[in-house]
Protein backbone atom coordinates (compact mmCIF):
# COMPACT_ATOMS: atom_id res chain seq x y z
CA UNK A 1 0.00 0.00 0.00
CA UNK A 2 1.11 3.62 -0.70
CA UNK A 3 2.57 5.87 2.33
CA UNK A 4 4.50 8.63 3.07
CA UNK A 5 7.85 7.81 4.54
CA UNK A 6 10.55 10.09 6.24
CA UNK A 7 14.03 7.75 6.06
CA UNK A 8 15.66 10.75 8.08
CA UNK A 9 14.83 13.31 11.10
CA UNK A 10 15.13 16.91 9.54
CA UNK A 11 12.80 19.09 6.85
CA UNK A 12 9.82 18.53 5.14
CA UNK A 13 11.66 17.65 2.07
CA UNK A 14 12.24 14.05 3.93
CA UNK A 15 8.52 12.69 3.10
CA UNK A 16 9.08 10.14 0.28
CA UNK A 17 5.84 8.28 -1.05
CA UNK A 18 6.79 4.21 -0.70
CA UNK A 19 4.88 1.53 -0.88
CA UNK A 20 4.81 -0.80 2.26
CA UNK A 21 3.43 -3.80 3.82
CA UNK A 22 -0.35 -3.67 4.40
CA UNK A 23 -1.15 -4.36 8.08
CA UNK A 24 -2.33 -7.68 9.39
CA UNK A 25 -5.37 -7.48 11.93
CA UNK A 26 -4.90 -8.71 15.53
CA UNK A 27 -6.84 -9.00 18.83
CA UNK A 28 -8.30 -5.48 20.25
CA UNK A 29 -7.66 -4.09 17.02
CA UNK A 30 -9.08 -3.18 13.33
CA UNK A 31 -7.43 -1.81 10.33
CA UNK A 32 -8.96 1.82 9.27
CA UNK A 33 -8.94 2.85 5.44
CA UNK A 34 -7.64 6.47 6.15
CA UNK A 35 -9.86 9.06 4.29
CA UNK A 36 -7.76 12.45 6.11
CA UNK A 37 -5.38 13.36 8.42
CA UNK A 38 -4.56 16.28 10.33
CA UNK A 39 -0.81 17.57 10.93
CA UNK A 40 -0.09 18.66 14.61
CA UNK A 41 2.90 20.05 16.22
CA UNK A 42 4.43 16.85 17.36
CA UNK A 43 3.87 15.68 14.62
CA UNK A 44 6.62 18.39 13.28
CA UNK A 45 8.45 18.05 16.02
CA UNK A 46 8.78 14.36 15.75
CA UNK A 47 9.89 15.15 11.92
CA UNK A 48 12.45 17.29 12.94
CA UNK A 49 13.88 16.34 16.11
CA UNK A 50 13.18 12.54 16.10
CA UNK A 51 16.32 11.57 17.02
CA UNK A 52 16.05 13.78 19.91
CA UNK A 53 12.50 11.99 21.04
CA UNK A 54 12.60 8.46 22.95
CA UNK A 55 8.96 8.45 21.09
CA UNK A 56 9.56 8.93 17.85
CA UNK A 57 9.07 6.17 15.47
CA UNK A 58 12.16 3.89 13.93
CA UNK A 59 13.05 4.85 10.53
CA UNK A 60 12.13 4.73 8.15
CA UNK A 61 8.61 5.82 9.69
CA UNK A 62 5.15 6.47 8.60
CA UNK A 63 3.89 9.63 10.51
CA UNK A 64 0.75 11.42 11.21
CA UNK A 65 -1.55 10.54 14.56
CA UNK A 66 -5.04 12.12 13.82
CA UNK A 67 -7.24 10.20 10.77
CA UNK A 68 -10.55 9.94 10.03
CA UNK A 69 -11.66 7.04 7.92
CA UNK A 70 -14.08 3.54 7.72
CA UNK A 71 -13.39 0.25 9.46
CA UNK A 72 -11.86 -2.64 6.79
CA UNK A 73 -11.32 -5.46 9.07
CA UNK A 74 -11.81 -6.35 12.34
CA UNK A 75 -9.99 -8.20 15.24
CA UNK A 76 -10.56 -10.91 18.09
CA UNK A 77 -12.42 -9.27 20.74
CA UNK A 78 -13.92 -6.95 19.03
CA UNK A 79 -17.09 -6.03 19.19
CA UNK A 80 -18.19 -2.72 19.80
CA UNK A 81 -17.49 -2.20 15.68
CA UNK A 82 -18.31 -3.61 12.29
CA UNK A 83 -16.68 -3.82 8.50
CA UNK A 84 -17.99 -0.18 7.21
CA UNK A 85 -18.00 1.86 10.18
CA UNK A 86 -16.63 5.44 9.75
CA UNK A 87 -14.25 5.80 13.03
CA UNK A 88 -11.27 8.63 14.14
CA UNK A 89 -9.36 8.98 16.56
CA UNK A 90 -5.55 9.22 17.95
CA UNK A 91 -3.77 5.79 17.27
CA UNK A 92 0.01 6.15 15.45
CA UNK A 93 2.77 7.87 14.31
CA UNK A 94 5.14 7.14 17.01
CA UNK A 95 7.20 4.04 18.56
CA UNK A 96 5.60 1.16 17.10
CA UNK A 97 2.76 2.38 15.96
CA UNK A 98 2.49 2.84 12.30
CA UNK A 99 1.08 6.39 11.09
CA UNK A 100 -1.95 7.42 9.61
CA UNK A 101 -0.26 8.83 6.58
CA UNK A 102 -0.47 5.56 4.29
CA UNK A 103 -3.53 3.96 2.58
CA UNK A 104 -4.59 2.04 5.98
CA UNK A 105 -3.24 1.72 9.87
CA UNK A 106 -4.01 -0.73 12.23
CA UNK A 107 -5.49 1.01 15.26
CA UNK A 108 -6.01 -0.22 18.83
CA UNK A 109 -10.05 0.26 19.20
CA UNK A 110 -9.03 1.52 22.87
CA UNK A 111 -8.03 4.56 20.86
CA UNK A 112 -10.80 5.33 18.46
CA UNK A 113 -14.55 6.22 18.38
CA UNK A 114 -17.42 6.04 15.87
CA UNK A 115 -16.81 9.61 13.66
CA UNK A 116 -19.13 12.48 14.69
CA UNK A 117 -22.37 11.87 12.13
CA UNK A 118 -22.56 15.48 11.75
CA UNK A 119 -18.84 15.70 10.58
CA UNK A 120 -16.76 15.42 7.39
CA UNK A 121 -14.19 13.07 7.14
CA UNK A 122 -11.83 16.01 7.01
CA UNK A 123 -13.21 17.85 10.21
CA UNK A 124 -13.51 14.34 12.47
CA UNK A 125 -9.67 14.07 11.25
CA UNK A 126 -8.75 17.61 13.18
CA UNK A 127 -10.53 16.55 16.55
CA UNK A 128 -8.79 13.86 18.15
CA UNK A 129 -5.35 14.80 19.40
CA UNK A 130 -6.45 18.76 20.35
CA UNK A 131 -10.11 17.74 21.54
CA UNK A 132 -8.59 14.86 23.85
CA UNK A 133 -5.97 17.46 25.21
CA UNK A 134 -8.67 20.33 25.61
CA UNK A 135 -11.18 17.66 27.36
CA UNK A 136 -8.58 16.65 29.94
CA UNK A 137 -6.61 20.02 30.70
CA UNK A 138 -10.62 21.55 31.51
CA UNK A 139 -11.87 18.26 33.41
CA UNK A 140 -8.49 17.98 35.45
CA UNK A 141 -9.15 21.92 36.14
CA UNK A 142 -12.57 20.81 37.61
CA UNK A 143 -13.80 23.41 35.08
CA UNK A 144 -17.50 23.61 35.70
CA UNK A 145 -21.33 25.67 35.57
CA UNK A 146 -19.95 29.49 36.35
CA UNK A 147 -16.87 29.55 36.58
CA UNK A 148 -14.16 32.27 34.80
CA UNK A 149 -12.45 30.60 32.25
CA UNK A 150 -9.23 32.07 30.70
CA UNK A 151 -8.24 30.45 27.83
CA UNK A 152 -4.62 31.67 26.02
CA UNK A 153 -4.44 31.24 22.56
CA UNK A 154 -7.96 30.85 21.90
CA UNK A 155 -7.78 30.74 18.37
CA UNK A 156 -5.09 27.94 18.43
CA UNK A 157 -5.32 24.46 17.68
CA UNK A 158 -6.33 23.35 21.13
CA UNK A 159 -7.30 26.76 22.06
CA UNK A 160 -10.49 27.13 19.69
CA UNK A 161 -11.72 23.35 20.97
CA UNK A 162 -11.08 24.25 24.87
CA UNK A 163 -13.33 27.46 24.16
CA UNK A 164 -16.04 25.76 22.59
CA UNK A 165 -15.96 22.95 25.45
CA UNK A 166 -15.65 25.48 28.35
CA UNK A 167 -19.45 27.25 26.42
CA UNK A 168 -20.68 23.74 26.64
CA UNK A 169 -19.74 23.17 30.72
CA UNK A 170 -21.74 26.65 31.06
CA UNK A 171 -18.62 28.72 32.10
CA UNK A 172 -18.25 32.17 31.03
CA UNK A 173 -15.05 32.09 28.80
CA UNK A 174 -12.38 34.64 27.82
CA UNK A 175 -9.18 34.01 25.56
CA UNK A 176 -6.17 35.56 24.36
CA UNK A 177 -5.21 36.39 20.94
CA UNK A 178 -2.73 38.86 19.18
CA UNK A 179 -4.57 39.69 15.91
CA UNK A 180 -7.88 40.84 14.35
CA UNK A 181 -8.53 37.41 12.59
CA UNK A 182 -7.79 36.06 15.83
CA UNK A 183 -10.37 38.32 17.90
CA UNK A 184 -13.29 37.57 15.12
CA UNK A 185 -12.38 33.47 15.64
CA UNK A 186 -12.42 33.86 19.42
CA UNK A 187 -15.57 36.28 19.50
CA UNK A 188 -17.45 34.06 17.21
CA UNK A 189 -17.00 31.17 19.42
CA UNK A 190 -18.73 32.55 21.95
CA UNK A 191 -15.57 34.18 24.19
CA UNK A 192 -14.55 37.41 25.23
CA UNK A 193 -11.62 38.62 23.72
CA UNK A 194 -8.32 39.71 25.45
CA UNK A 195 -5.95 41.35 23.29
CA UNK A 196 -2.07 40.48 24.74
CA UNK A 197 -0.59 42.67 23.08
CA UNK A 198 -2.69 45.69 24.24
CA UNK A 199 -4.26 44.80 27.75
CA UNK A 200 -1.80 43.80 30.41
CA UNK A 201 -2.42 40.63 32.85
CA UNK A 202 -3.44 43.23 35.84
CA UNK A 203 -5.75 45.20 33.36
CA UNK A 204 -7.81 42.32 32.51
CA UNK A 205 -8.12 40.22 35.73
CA UNK A 206 -9.05 43.93 37.12
CA UNK A 207 -11.72 44.42 33.98
CA UNK A 208 -13.55 40.93 33.71
CA UNK A 209 -12.67 39.39 37.58
CA UNK A 210 -12.83 42.64 39.97
CA UNK A 211 -9.53 41.22 40.78
CA UNK A 212 -10.02 38.28 42.07
CA UNK A 213 -8.66 36.19 39.05
CA UNK A 214 -10.27 33.80 36.95
CA UNK A 215 -11.05 30.57 38.22
CA UNK A 216 -9.27 28.35 35.23
CA UNK A 217 -6.77 29.04 33.33
CA UNK A 218 -5.89 26.52 30.56
CA UNK A 219 -2.64 27.80 28.83
CA UNK A 220 -1.73 26.45 25.45
CA UNK A 221 0.77 28.98 25.02
CA UNK A 222 2.84 27.66 27.66
CA UNK A 223 6.58 28.46 28.38
CA UNK A 224 7.52 31.58 29.82
CA UNK A 225 3.90 32.55 29.37
CA UNK A 226 2.68 30.76 32.70
CA UNK A 227 3.62 33.35 34.40
CA UNK A 228 0.84 34.93 33.47
CA UNK A 229 -1.38 32.34 34.27
CA UNK A 230 0.12 32.47 37.72
CA UNK A 231 -0.53 35.89 37.80
CA UNK A 232 -3.65 35.90 36.55
CA UNK A 233 -5.32 32.92 38.47
CA UNK A 234 -7.95 33.38 41.56
CA UNK A 235 -6.41 31.90 45.04
CA UNK A 236 -6.69 28.49 44.97
CA UNK A 237 -7.32 27.84 41.12
CA UNK A 238 -6.43 25.62 38.93
CA UNK A 239 -4.11 25.98 35.96
CA UNK A 240 -3.82 23.26 32.87
CA UNK A 241 -1.23 24.01 30.68
CA UNK A 242 0.62 21.83 27.51
CA UNK A 243 3.78 23.26 27.52
CA UNK A 244 6.02 23.16 30.76
CA UNK A 245 9.23 22.40 28.90
CA UNK A 246 10.95 25.14 30.89
CA UNK A 247 12.79 26.59 33.84
CA UNK A 248 10.36 28.87 35.81
CA UNK A 249 9.38 30.41 39.66
CA UNK A 250 6.96 28.58 41.33
CA UNK A 251 6.75 30.91 44.06
CA UNK A 252 3.25 32.54 42.65
CA UNK A 253 1.98 29.16 42.82
CA UNK A 254 2.67 28.20 46.30
CA UNK A 255 1.65 31.69 47.58
CA UNK A 256 -1.56 31.92 45.75
CA UNK A 257 -2.20 27.60 46.39
CA UNK A 258 -2.41 27.18 42.57
CA UNK A 259 -2.94 23.61 41.00
CA UNK A 260 -0.98 23.38 37.90
CA UNK A 261 -1.98 20.23 35.80
CA UNK A 262 0.15 19.31 32.85
CA UNK A 263 -1.67 17.65 30.16
CA UNK A 264 0.77 15.41 27.50
CA UNK A 265 -1.86 13.62 26.30
CA UNK A 266 0.80 11.19 24.22
CA UNK A 267 1.09 9.03 27.56
CA UNK A 268 -1.56 6.24 27.07
CA UNK A 269 -0.08 5.55 23.19
CA UNK A 270 3.92 5.71 24.68
CA UNK A 271 3.47 3.62 27.74
CA UNK A 272 0.42 1.60 26.57
CA UNK A 273 -1.79 2.90 29.58
CA UNK A 274 -5.06 3.81 30.00
CA UNK A 275 -5.94 3.69 26.73
CA UNK A 276 -9.77 3.35 26.75
CA UNK A 277 -9.63 7.02 28.69
CA UNK A 278 -9.09 8.21 25.30
CA UNK A 279 -11.87 6.01 23.52
CA UNK A 280 -14.25 7.27 26.28
CA UNK A 281 -13.01 11.14 25.22
CA UNK A 282 -13.56 10.86 21.64
CA UNK A 283 -17.21 9.06 22.55
CA UNK A 284 -17.97 12.03 24.24
CA UNK A 285 -16.64 14.55 22.29
CA UNK A 286 -18.74 13.26 19.30
CA UNK A 287 -21.79 13.43 21.15
CA UNK A 288 -20.94 16.86 21.72
CA UNK A 289 -20.04 17.76 18.38
CA UNK A 290 -23.71 15.99 17.19
CA UNK A 291 -25.48 18.10 19.88
CA UNK A 292 -24.11 21.98 18.10
CA UNK A 293 -21.70 22.25 20.29
CA UNK A 294 -18.45 21.97 18.86
CA UNK A 295 -16.71 21.98 15.10
CA UNK A 296 -13.30 22.54 14.17
CA UNK A 297 -11.95 25.24 12.39
CA UNK A 298 -10.03 23.68 9.21
CA UNK A 299 -7.53 26.30 7.26
CA UNK A 300 -8.37 26.92 4.07
CA UNK A 301 -5.66 25.52 2.54
CA UNK A 302 -5.93 21.64 0.72
CA UNK A 303 -3.56 18.97 0.66
CA UNK A 304 -3.24 15.91 -0.94
CA UNK A 305 -1.46 12.99 0.88
CA UNK A 306 0.99 13.08 -1.85
CA UNK A 307 1.26 17.47 -0.49
CA UNK A 308 2.18 16.62 3.03
CA UNK A 309 5.36 18.23 2.66
CA UNK A 310 3.86 21.10 1.89
CA UNK A 311 0.70 20.98 4.61
CA UNK A 312 3.66 20.79 6.89
CA UNK A 313 4.99 23.41 5.55
CA UNK A 314 1.76 25.60 6.14
CA UNK A 315 1.60 24.79 9.72
CA UNK A 316 5.25 25.75 10.33
CA UNK A 317 4.47 29.12 8.68
CA UNK A 318 2.58 30.13 11.31
CA UNK A 319 -0.23 31.18 8.39
CA UNK A 320 -2.75 28.62 9.03
CA UNK A 321 -6.02 29.93 10.30
CA UNK A 322 -7.41 25.82 12.38
CA UNK A 323 -6.39 22.92 11.78
CA UNK A 324 -3.87 21.88 8.69
CA UNK A 325 -5.67 18.30 7.19
CA UNK A 326 -4.71 15.90 4.35
CA UNK A 327 -6.66 13.93 2.53
CA UNK A 328 -5.44 10.75 2.21
CA UNK A 329 -8.74 8.91 0.45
Amino acid sequence: MKAMVINEFGGSEQFTQNDIAEPTVKAGHVIVRIAASSVNTIDMMIRQSGADLPFAPQLPGVLGMDFAGTIEAVGEGVTEYKVGDEVYGCAGGLGDLQGSLAEKMLADVRLIAHKPASLSMKEAAAIPLVGITAFEGLTRALTGEGQNVLVHGGAGGVGHIAVQLAKHMKASVFATGGSDEQKDIIESLGATYIDFRSESVEDYVSKYTSGNGFDVIFDTVGGNNLQNSFAAAKLNGQISTTLSLLETDLSPVHFRGLSLNVVFMLLPMIHNVGREAHGEILKQLASIVDAGALKPIIDAENFTFEQIAQAHDRLASGKAVGKVVVTVE
